[in-house]
């Protein structure tokens, strides 16, 4: 599984960066101009620390996390 982000261009998806194969099948999550995203002090305590997981390298792989969910 690949996340990334791209910007739409002339009604076209343009991923930066990444080469995506022929044919894949992508879901594309859009904001809307006015959505807001807003945390309170616990859950931004949260995230941070996740990020950080993420930076040193603690990351479970989407076959993992997947097979975890289905159990």
């Amino acid at each position: 599984m690949l996340i990334t982000t791209g910007k739409v261009s002339n009604g076209v998806i343009q991923v930066e960066g990444k080469e995506l194969p022929e044919g894949a099948i992508v879901t594309i999550l859009a904001h809307e101009e006015d959505e807001t995203f807003e945390l309170n002090p616990e859950q931004e305590s949260e995230l941070l620390s996740a990020i950080n997981e993420a930076e040193r390298g603690e990351l479970v792989s989407s076959f993992d996390l997947l097979k975890k969910i289905r159990t």
